[in-house]
């Protein structure tokens, strides 16, 4: 038998380390390839490619993300090749099978829970006998005696001893793309939570892989090339001594790789933070917190224990290390939640600063607690993947998509890091919350129909300025003084902007009023007096030739080192912005990140 293992990425760079740890334990015995396509691929190119490969079984791993797109391909290759057999897996299919073998009779078989023990099962009745009803953890059809078709679900598989399973981690046709693709790792499967709206929380206990097969792997993967290590473990801290023992581990041997864990921070020990804090290196650890709601009934209601003092605790630790990236989320949509009190937890969560503040809306997912008890709460979902709310009975949908307009802009500027200088000024100093300023941004977006066209770098800075423009005028007209310097949030504006760039950007967003002689006669003060800048821009020791080549100018009319330092917003003094680009300065090459300069100038200041 020719197998092939197939599954649609959400995008190219990612992989599946379900399809490996199936191959890993049946490749020695069994014909088996591994084909990745993404959700984005046409149907009619990954069919081509999968009938080119002359399967007899073709496996696909199904999630929320790609049931739909999979769908149409099983379809199509079960009309093209009658007597191939199709097996699905993953979590999306592993619950409601009956509804799923009725709704895709294209399908033989279904594989649910754990599939490597099962899969291989499989795959031996299909060679052999075909006594299918000894497979554990597996929904086939029976063909009765009376010509009609039934579907059989068998009993679950028993749990697997994860030190019997081989490493999926060894494969000679991975390891050329390693640098460039995300590899995912677990280092344990199950959680200890018990989250009515996550698939993890069916499965009760933890179990490890050997830490010292773990320590080999992860040093095999570094060795090799890989560049990003995702570690999908639901709960990476719930064993602290293990958990130390690897962040020991990568911290030794990370060779400049990346790695992101899923953590609970309320439960993370302080010896744990005051060990990465000495000894982490900066940039190669990236926490995921699901914070999801700081709202207590919700957090009752759907069974999840977290005391929101002790994650700020370790957020703000972390985050005080510099060290150590952190991605924490939201989940819109939860029992007991609505536009108020999300609009609270969202203000909660963002006072932490994370570097992304994920905005995601409640997904009905098969299996879980809350789909179960849907009519309790009025839910109305999505019929199909990916099962999102349309609403409840206190989260109507038009507050949905309200929030939705949120989502997009948040995801447009605050966790793209467009301009971090300006959005801590407006959400600090201009709007009553950040949910605030993110929400009335949001609804001129919309309001302009920005969502339906594209946009360049400078499109998002002209039209944060543009809604700012219209906000500071609505509140004038409305006989409202506004307590903040437009002046302020346009000059950080412009340096948020200098520094999107690794070189000197060819054009500006806004309009900008220094003639030719006024810059020049700064670029010729520059080159002849660099130390009224400071002893750091005189080291650069930039002629007049090279700053017209690699650096822009500016005026600000407030003082920048001092709202760098203080926070204060001071118009007694202006500054000239001075950034430098590249081109070998400093010890940085072409292209490198740009270096900023303040000089304070007297408002009578001129060039001279």
């Amino acid at each position: 038998m020719k197998i092939v293992l197939t599954t649609l990425n959400a995008k190219y760079i990612h992989t599946s380390l379900a399809l490996r740890c199936l191959k890993a334990y049946s490749g020695h015995e069994f014909d088996i390839d591994i084909a990745e396509y993404t959700i984005k691929d046409p149907a009619m190119n990954i069919v081509s490619d999968l009938f080119a490969k002359e399967p007899d079984v073709v496996g696909f791993s199904c999630y929320i993300w790609n049931i739909e797109e999979t769908i149409a391909v099983i379809d199509m290759l079960r009309k093209i090749k009658p007597s191939l057999r199709i097996v699905l897996g993953g979590p999306e299919v592993s619950y409601d099978t009956a509804f799923w073998m009725e709704r895709l009779p294209q399908v033989d078989f279904i594989v649910f829970g754990e599939g490597e023990e099962t899969f291989h099962h499989l795959l031996t009745e299909l060679r052999g006998e075909r006594k299918f009803h000894l497979v554990f953890g597996l929904v086939y059809r029976k063909r009765k005696a009376d010509g009609t078709e039934e579907i059989v679900v068998n009993p679950g598989r028993p749990k697997l001893d994860l030190a019997t399973l081989p490493s999926p981690h060894r494969f000679a046709e991975d390891l050329p793309k390693l640098g460039s693709r995300v590899v995912y790792f677990e280092t344990s499967r199950g959680c200890p939570f018990s989250c009515q709206f996550c698939l993890s929380s069916i499965e009760v206990g933890v179990r490890y892989y050997d830490l010292e097969r773990t320590k080999a792997d992860l040093l095999f993967l570094i060795e090799s090339g890989a560049k990003l290590i995702k570690f999908v473990d639901r709960t990476f801290n719930i064993k602290r001594d293990y958990a130390l023992e690897i962040f020991r581990f990568l911290i030794e041997n990370h060779r400049g790789c990346v790695f992101q864990f899923e953590i609970t921070a309320d439960i993370m020990r302080p010896e744990v933070l005051d060990y990465l804090a000495e000894h982490a290196p900066p940039g190669i650890f990236r926490f995921e917190i699901g914070v999801q709601s700081t709202n207590d009934p919700t957090n009752e209601a759907v069974q999840r224990r977290q005391n929101f003092a002790k994650l700020t605790r370790t957020v703000t630790k972390v985050k005080e290390s510099g060290k150590i990236d952190q991605h924490l989320d939201l989940i819109a949509g939860l029992p007991h939640e609505d536009y108020d009190t999300f609009r609270k937890t969202f203000n909660d969560v963002f006072a932490l600063r994370p570097e992304e503040l994920q905005l995601g809306f409640l997904k009905m997912l098969r299996g879980t607690g809350l789909r179960h008890d849907a009519d309790k709460y009025g839910y109305i979902y999505m019929d199909r993947a990916p099962y999102e709310i349309l609403g409840n009975d206190l989260l109507p949908f038009s507050d949905i998509v309200r929030i939705k307009r949120v989502e997009d802009v948040l995801e447009k500027y605050w966790n793209a890091h467009r301009m971090d200088h300006a959005l801590l000024y407006l959400v600090e100093r201009a709007f009553p919350s950040p949910f605030d300023f993110f929400q009335q941004f949001g609804d001129y977006w919309e309001s302009r129909g920005w969502q339906k066209i594209g946009h360049q770098l400078e499109d998002l800075f002209a039209r944060l300025w543009a809604f700012l423009t219209e906000y500071t005028r609505h509140e004038e007209t409305n006989g409202r003084s506004i307590g903040w310097s437009p002046d302020a949030a346009l000059g950080l504006m412009k340096l948020d902007y200098f520094l999107n760039h690794n070189y000197k950007p060819r054009k500006v967003w806004w309009d900008f009023t220094m003639d030719r002689p006024e810059w020049n006669g700064w670029m010729k003060r520059l080159a002849e007096r660099p130390q009224d800048v400071s002893a750091a821009f005189a080291a650069l020791g930039l002629g007049e030739k090279e700053l017209h080549k690699h650096a822009v100018i500016e005026r600000l009319p407030f003082d920048l080192d001092r709202y760098m330092q203080s926070g204060a917003v001071s118009a007694e003094s202006e500054t000239l912005l001075i950034v430098v680009y590249g081109g070998g300065f400093g010890g940085g090459g072409a292209g490198a990140a740009a270096k900023t300069f303040a000089m304070k100038l007297g408002r009578e200041a001129r060039t001279g």
